[in-house]
Parts: structure tokens; sequence; C-alpha cells
């Protein structure tokens, strides 16, 4: 191993605050601000916020703990720690790796979609006004020309972004940038709030999310809620296992962690108080995902005085949320290719990225502009050939992440033993009063919820991401 992989194997964060703004800027991702909204809107406004808050506590916080801590105890990377604490579950570790590898692929895409859209509403908003889903579907995916800005261009920009922070290791580059990104995120999200919140008629979009009807809440609801709480804390993908390698032994591992929950959970929160007034007071009806955020956002803006200037504003905040997760991706696998097979920082690095722009190429190919389709079974369709971009999110969100998730549940909770967790969670003196409830719930309650998750998704069809 080189000296460089040595040192950097044995990096640190230099304060708590440094790790909290890391680890939450992982958390914090597209999906908080595209995704929660429109399915609050869905699930019933206040009723739907409450079951996903309650969610988040039990099962989220569950199984971010579990990879923290086998993350801390080892100091070493998701394939690393395996290896000390039970080498025979080395491919646990492995499967995080892969999978976050392989999101990080169209992550980057989407990333650098965001881009395009902010250059596109300080030069030409009207171009989006005027057509919102045609200018989606021609400037950015291709439909009517070679997409070189949406699948080359911007993404090779966006990519290049996280690769200029991962280069300069955990310190200097994630922990110091993170604590830059994560209060101009905050910040972005306040100047938003305030411009959505005094928009007339936004007044019933807020009673809306603060009315709390016990009728709403039904097994779609429950089940939306527990996706998008599992999906947004970034679990099972082994990157909270690497940020927690990077914990110092005298931290509080549990106040540590309530803290990242809490902040994602903010951002979400601040997000839908955003979008649903907005909505109701210009007629703009919320959706969920790529389209509202590239589509239907555009009527929103179009409506709003001084629209173009929040757009720019707006997509400037999804630029943070999706590069401090990116970062978060890349981490993981660089972290494994410098500890466990010695290359450098910056060959792990460009290697990876290199790897990830060729599988994200495919992703916005295979949107509109070319037939690439992958093979995919599940018992609600069977055998069936979605295109490639649908592929890696059916391959990715509906059975490596939640499989990832549930094995590290399993590992901590049966293998390595509750026992054995709670006392590296207080290690130097540190207290975990919730140490019995946890064990319990990392042992029976987070491992069931998850096949829940894996059931829709492998046996259901459906997406909960």
């Amino acid at each position: 191993m080189s000296n460089k992989a040595s040192k950097d194997s044995r990096a640190q964060w230099a304060s708590s605050l440094g790790f909290i703004l890391a680890a939450a800027g992982s958390a914090v991702g597209l999906g908080n601000i595209w995704k929660f909204p429109g399915k609050a809107y869905e699930g019933g406004g206040g009723v739907y916020i409450l079951t996903y808050i309650l969610i988040v506590i039990l099962i989220g916080a569950t199984a971010m703990m579990a990879e923290l801590t086998v993350g801390r105890s080892t100091q070493k990377n998701a394939v690393g720690a395996f290896r000390i604490l039970a080498p025979k579950w080395k491919w646990v570790g492995g499967l995080g790796v892969f999978t976050g590898f392989v999101i990080l692929g169209y992550y980057s895409q989407v990333g650098g979609w965001v881009l395009q859209y902010i250059i596109s509403y300080l030069t030409k908003p009207g171009e989006i006004y005027g057509d919102p889903q045609g200018f989606f579907l021609n400037q950015v995916l291709g439909a009517d020309r070679f997409p070189v800005l949406g699948a080359f261009v911007f993404p090779l920009l966006f990519i290049a972004c996280v690769v200029l922070v991962i280069v300069r290791g955990v310190e200097g580059g994630i922990e110091r940038f993170n604590k830059v990104a994560m209060p101009a995120l905050f910040l972005l999200l306040l100047v938003l709030l305030g411009r959505s919140l005094t928009l007339p008629g936004a007044g019933v979009g807020l009673r809306y999310l603060l009315t709390f009807d016990l009728s709403s809440l039904n097994g779609s609801v429950l089940l939306s809620a527990l996706g998008q709480a599992f999906y947004s804390l970034s679990l099972g993908m082994g990157i909270m296992c690497t940020y927690g390698s990077y914990v110092k032994h005298t931290e509080d591992l549990g106040k540590n962690m309530a803290m990242i929950c809490s902040l994602d959970t903010l951002v979400a929160l601040i997000a839908a108080f955003i979008i649903i007034p907005a909505v109701f007071a210009t007629g703009v009806q919320p959706g969920k995902g790529a389209s509202f955020a590239f589509v239907s956002l555009a009527g929103v803006f179009e409506r709003m005085p001084l629209g173009s200037l929040f757009g720019v504003i707006f997509y400037t905040l999804l630029f943070f949320a999706a590069l401090t997760s990116a970062i978060s991706l890349l981490e993981g696998t660089v972290a494994y290719l410098t500890e466990e097979k010695g290359l450098g920082r910056t060959k792990a690095t460009v290697l990876t990225a290199a790897g990830m722009f060729f599988i994200g190429v495919l992703y916005t190919l295979s949107q509109v502009h070319m037939e690439i389709r992958g093979i995919w079974l599940d018992g609600a369709s069977g055998l069936t050939f979605p295109a490639f971009g649908d592929f890696l999110e059916f391959f990715t969100d509906r059975l490596m992440t939640p499989l990832g998730a549930l094995t590290y549940c399993i590992f901590v909770g049966w293998v390595w033993g509750p026992k054995k967790a709670v006392a590296e969670i207080e290690r130097e003196g540190v207290r975990f009063p919730l140490a019995k409830p946890w064990a319990m719930l990392v042992k029976y309650v987070a491992p069931a919820a998850i096949v829940v998750i894996l059931f829709a998704g492998m046996v259901m069809g459906l997406t909960l991401s």
C-alpha cells in the first residue's frame, strides 16, 4: 500500500460539526427536495409528515446507527470493516460499494441537468416557459438531437466538481466543502421559504401541511413514508460506514446520528413548506421526481414575481444537495480502492469517476434518444426489458439498497451482536441511554421494515424511493 493511501486510510474528521455536516450532506439529496413535497401532498399533508418523522426515528435512525458503528469500530472502509469484524461478511461491504458506484453513475447525470437549468434560467428562461416539457426532452434528454449538453458537457462539469473535492481528502476536501455548502443550502432554503409563504394564496397550502387527518392514513401512505425515510438517509450503500470510520472514538455517536437525521428531515420539511404553498398559490399540481423538478416547476416560476431569479436560486439549491450526496457516493468507492487495493487517492478518484461517467451517459441516452435496454424480473410484471435508465433505478432502488441496509442490520443485530455495538458506541465514557430499545429495533423492527421495502419492490413491482 502506498504511503498516501495509508495516510488517507487513517483520516479523521477535524470536528464533530464537520462530520455532522458531511453526513447530513450525504443524506440530504435530490429526494428531499423534489420527491418529499410531492409525496406529502399525495399522502394527506400533515399526517404524512408525522408518519415520516416517526419512521425516521424508529427505522432510519436505527439502521444509520448500525452502519456508523461498524465503520467507527474498525476505522476502515465498508469492505475493510467487515474484513476485520467477520471476514465471511466482506461481501456486505462490497455490495454497498458497488451500489454506490452504480447510483452515482446516473446521479451525476441528474446533477448535470441541474447545472444546465441554472444556466438556462440565467440566459434563456423564456425557452423553458414556452414549452417546459419540450425543453427538457429536447435540450436535455435529446429527443430531437444528440444530447451533447445533457449527457456529456454538464454531467462532466458536475463530476469534475465532485472530483475536485474528493482528491483533497477527508478533512481538506469533504469536511471543508460541507462546512460551506450546507450553510449555503439552508440559506437558499430560507430565501425560497420566505418567497413561497408570502405568495397570495399560499396559506391554503400551509394549512394543508398543518392538517392532521388520520382518515388519510392507509397502507399506501405508510409504504410511501417508509420508502422516503429509508432512501433519504443514504442507507445501504456503505456511505455511513465509511463516514463513520473517520469519526474519533471520543465522539458521541448517538448524538451525532440524531443531529444527522434531524438535519436531513428538516431539509425535507422546509422543501415541503416551500413547494406545496407555492403550487397551491400558482395552481400547478405537484409531482414527484424529475418531471416535477424540470417540467412542472416552470409553471410555478413563470407565475411567480421574479420567478426566473427564484428559479436560479432553486436549482442552485438542488445543485448543492446533489453535490454533497455525490461526494459521499464517490468517497465510498475511493476509500475502498485506497485502503484495500493500495491506489493513491487521485488515481482512485479519477478512475472511479470515469467509470461512473460512462454508466451515466448510457442512462441519459436511454431516456428518449436511443433504445438501450436492461433485463428485469419482478413478481408483478415478470420478465421485462425496461429502458436502461429505468433498469438502473430498479436495480439499485428496489433491490440493492434495501438489501444492503438489511444485511447491515442482520449483521449488527445477530452476528456481531448489539452488545459489542453498544460497547463501541459507549467508548470513552459516552452513554447511550437508548441502548436496549435500539438493540430490539436493530434485531427485529428495522429488518422487518426493510423486508417490506424489498417485498414492495421485488414482488409488487413498486418503487418507493
